[in-house]
């Protein structure tokens, strides 16, 4: 009796404590310093004339032939502002997160991690270079749009090879463990319609103290995956509501979203640098050190623009965001009918994360990818239409219950 009174309760949202505050309010300066310094680096390199300078180096090494030029400018690019990038890297991921209790990881996995991500950008970012400046030589007026047209295959490729390939490098990825709550898992996704789901536990333990799940990958590669930690803090009715909630994700097609919406960035982004950066190469080439756009040196010119673009794009993509989270939230409480679970998994994400339950409108308009805490919490412990009789707003989508 106690237990199914106790199941009607609502959950109260946790005031943060005061070590989530400081950590709320210092990530929201690093956001700014992250902001301004994607800025500045490639700007610096850009009218100091040290772009063309490594252009000219790419090209005395490579005896002026063009497809290694481009290749060597542009890992030379990569390793140099990665370098320059490296202190507040390593301060934010590895120092700052120590600080607060956050993580686990030794610095050998931290160097080791920061190497990897840099092969992995000095071998895929050359090549998209490659097709870019390919396209900007051969079709100088309708460059931005045959890129635009590459990019689906190639974010297509992405999405489909990166949680086989890529994630694998850095943390082991391999089913649950706990073989009684596989079961239980793969009997929710059975009832949503999925069969044949996956289900993968990451050993991201050796990183963070930090709970949390996602989808990820494309087609053949699309899978559920469960941090350790978030095995090991929740209990599992809560743990089938996580996992609800991403099969959400994955029955609404909000991968599919996600790789779409990706691609209309790139040719907005793209469009953009078309009609901006004419003008721009004219006016300052001779500090530019190139007078055409499909120069190599060209690089971070590209990057400043593109960047310009998606901050001032991200309050629109982010609050597209927030809408399929809730979705996916909405999804999860229809699928488990486990409001309680929802909401005290929800709690223990702002806990164990350092999280706000009510951040202010900045963050959420530049940083809020899914709905407040609050609002997750207050939703969980007020959306049950199964109690009247009300029809679900996704209950074609998994069987009777």
């Amino acid at each position: 009796m106690w237990a199914d009174t106790l199941a009607t309760l609502p959950v109260p949202v946790p005031e943060p404590t005061p070590l989530a505050l400081r950590y709320y309010h210092g990530n929201s300066v690093l956001w700014v310093v992250d902001t301004l310094v994607g800025f500045l680096v490639p700007a610096v390199i850009l009218f100091a004339g040290w772009s063309a300078r490594l252009r000219t180096w790419a090209e005395r090494v490579t005896g002026g032939r063009r497809t290694p030029t481009i290749l060597l400018y542009v890992v030379a690019f990569v390793v140099l502002t990665s370098i320059a990038t490296l202190p507040l890297d390593f301060y934010e991921s590895f120092v700052r997160e120590h600080a607060y209790g956050l993580s686990n990881q030794t610095l050998g996995k931290w160097g080791g991690d920061a190497v990897k991500s840099l092969l992995v950008a000095c071998i895929a970012l050359p090549v998209g270079a490659l097709i870019l400046y390919a396209l900007l030589r051969w079709s100088p007026r309708r460059w931005w749009l045959w890129c635009t047209a590459a990019a689906l295959p190639l974010l297509a490729f992405v999405y489909l090879v990166a949680p086989i390939w890529v994630s694998p490098l850095f943390n082991r990825y391999g089913p649950l463990e706990d073989k009684a709550l596989e079961a239980k898992i793969l009997a929710e996704a059975q009832r949503a319609g999925i069969e044949g789901s996956r289900v993968f536990e990451v050993n991201k333990s050796v990183d963070t103290k930090a709970i949390s799940a996602y989808v990820t990958g494309f087609g053949a590669s699309k899978r559920i995956v469960l941090y350790d930690t978030i095995l090991e803090k929740l209990d599992p009715d809560e743990i089938l509501f996580v996992v609800g909630h991403e099969i959400g994700h994955y029955v609404l097609g909000h991968v599919l979203l996600g790789l779409l919406g990706n691609w209309l960035l790139v040719g907005v982004s793209l469009y953009a640098v078309h009609r901006l950066a004419g003008g721009l190469v004219a006016r300052y080439a001779a500090r530019f050190g190139f007078d055409r756009l499909d120069d190599p040196a060209s690089v971070p010119l590209f990057l400043l623009l593109v960047s310009a673009v998606s901050l001032v794009t991200t309050p629109l993509i982010l609050a597209g965001s927030r809408h399929l989270e809730h979705e996916a939230d909405r999804f999860g409480l229809e699928l488990t009918r486990s409001n309680r679970a929802a909401a005290t998994a929800f709690v223990k994400l702002q806990q164990e994360n350092l999280g706000i339950p009510r951040p202010g409108m900045f963050y959420t308009l530049f940083r809020g990818s899914h709905p407040s805490l609050a609002d997750r919490i207050e939703f969980a412990n007020e959306y049950h239409p199964w109690t009247t009789g009300a029809p679900l707003v996704y209950g074609d989508h998994f069987a009777r219950q």
